[in-house]
């Protein structure tokens, strides 16, 4: 019998995926009867526009076929003039462009298909906190894993996800100027680039498309989660590499739901409703926790907010809104320094945000502690 190889051995270690953990915890935890208000998962849970779910309804075909990896024409032109009118940028939607199911399966894929097991430029960096498919795709892939931490002194940087902190061009063009120097590539997870109060983030694309490669998604500016839709952007010569690699994959995205997506691009004024739906939340929340003295650091893009623990243990902290039926993200399960921290996603509706805010008097009662 052959020995286990790398692969089957993340399958069967020890490790569970954070999400997979917060879900298991909030069902041991969570009151009977108690409706669980969720701030763990970014998962919105608004409703997805109307006319995208017509576009939808009415793209469904009476005769299935396989789709297309690359993508349809009008999607790659869609997203090509939502990146002009965002960024101001130019691509060419034949050289620079392709679908992706969401930026989680882009993310995953990506490092298998830059990464050469057992040569010497194998290596992927990767933030900490952050999101965790960036180090699950990297392992997966045989990739030698380093961390780079951010730390509250340096105001968190990147990523958006969990920090919400946002970065200018010129953090951009530093390393940039580095990839390009050197020869590798720069991977620039823009999923919550629609998402912000007040300067809008800008994007690596701004800065040329050698060594680079963007992803965006509509889960979270169109929510539409479920729809399981984004694309990646930039050097022409990883687009190819990725357009000969993914149909092998089998993850092309349904052509209805193409169609559903060209309807989303096209479309800003949506975004900007989204947009305002979160400032309510944002400030109801932020308000709050100020009342209550609770330190809120960077914030100050996507939908998250990013808050010390009250008393240092973000875990156990976690646990005490569990037992209100409130989930939030220990910082910690999104990477070591994280610890200390607690990520609130702002997804659910507004009114269950007032009543989050009601049950939070119980968790910080001394008595229910």
């Amino acid at each position: 019998m052959s020995r286990p190889g790398p692969i089957h051995r993340l399958l069967v270690g020890p490790d569970e995926y954070p999400f997979v953990t917060l879900e298991r915890r909030a069902r041991a935890l969570a009151p009977p009867g108690v409706r669980v208000i969720h701030f763990g998962m970014g998962d919105p849970r608004e409703e997805t526009p109307g006319f995208i779910r017509d576009t939808l309804r009415g793209a469904v075909p009476a005769v299935s076929s396989y789709p297309a990896a690359v993508g349809r024409p009008e999607l790659r032109a869609a997203c090509a003039g939502w990146l002009t009118r965002r960024f101001g940028v130019t691509l060419d939607p034949e050289r620079h462009l392709l679908p992706a199911n969401g930026t989680k399966e882009a993310v995953f894929l990506l490092a298998l298909a830059v990464v050469e097991r057992g040569q010497d430029r194998s290596t992927i960096v990767i933030p900490t906190p952050a999101y965790p498919v960036y180090e699950a795709g990297a392992r997966f892939a045989g990739a030698q894993v380093h961390h780079a931490p951010l730390t509250s002194a340096a105001g968190w940087n990147y990523p958006h996800n969990p920090t919400g902190a946002t970065i200018g061009p010129g953090e951009y063009r530093r390393v940039l100027d580095v990839a390009r120097r050197f020869g590798f590539w720069v991977a620039s997870d823009e999923a919550y680039a629609d998402i912000y109060f007040d300067e809008r983030p800008h994007s690596a694309l701004e800065l040329g498309v050698e060594n680079v490669l963007a992803l965006h998604t509509l889960s979270k500016r169109s929510a539409m989660t479920g729809y399981r839709s984004g694309f990646m952007a930039g050097d022409p010569r990883l687009i190819d590499a990725l357009r000969r690699f993914r149909p092998s994959v089998g993850v092309a995205t349904p052509d209805f739901v193409q169609q559903a997506a060209v309807a989303a691009w096209g479309d800003d004024a949506h975004a900007e409703e989204q947009r305002r739906r979160y400032a309510a939340k944002r400030s109801l929340l932020m308000d709050d926790f100020a009342r209550r003295a609770w330190r809120i650091e960077g914030s100050e893009a996507t939908f998250y907010l990013w808050a010390r623990a009250p008393g240092g243990d973000d875990v156990a902290f976690v646990e005490r809104l569990m037992r209100v039926g409130l989930v939030a993200m220990p910082g910690s399960f999104l990477g070591e320094a994280g610890a200390g921290y607690v990520r609130w996603a702002l997804v659910p509706t507004l009114e269950e945000c007032r009543e989050a805010v009601t049950r939070l008097d119980a968790v910080t009662d001394p008595v229910a502690r």
